[in-house]
């Protein structure tokens, strides 16, 4: 993908649109550039009766949440964002190596209003997928 630096940015991936995932389209032509993971500051839970993961800060407690790595145009950027659920927004996150992007976050409120589960433990949103389908079957 040829482009100019300035048009484009990394994003974190760690829900739906992971490779394998079938939001992954989402990210149309984006590069992946590196598997990767945050520093243990957030929480993971299923929205919306598990179908998208609802992803937030916290000052203690948190996990370290693994995903995927993308350089983006503003125009694909400008896509995923229109194809986020409903109250999900693009916000900095912070990897493991203290590299700063952009992922797509959940109010915590919500969350928690809705009491939606914790999936923290399930080591990221693509092994938590697989496990609920194992359990489905």
């Amino acid at each position: 993908m040829t482009t100019n630096p300035a048009s484009t940015q990394r994003i974190f991936i760690c829900g739906s649109a992971l490779k394998g995932q079938p939001d992954h389209k989402n990210l149309q032509s984006a590069q992946f550039i590196k598997e990767a993971a945050t520093q243990p500051r957030y929480r993971l839970h299923a929205a919306g009766e598990g179908w998208h993961p609802a992803i937030y800060e916290v000052e203690t407690g948190g996990i370290s949440i693994p995903g995927e790595v993308y350089e983006i145009t503003l125009d694909e950027f400008n896509q995923l964002t229109a194809s986020e659920p409903p109250n999900m927004y693009p916000s900095n996150i912070v990897l493991q190596d203290g590299e700063v992007l952009i992922a797509f976050l959940y109010p915590q409120a919500l969350v928690e209003q809705h009491n939606w589960i914790d999936i923290s433990h399930f080591g990221g949103w693509a092994a938590y997928k697989a496990q609920s389908q194992t359990v489905s079957a």
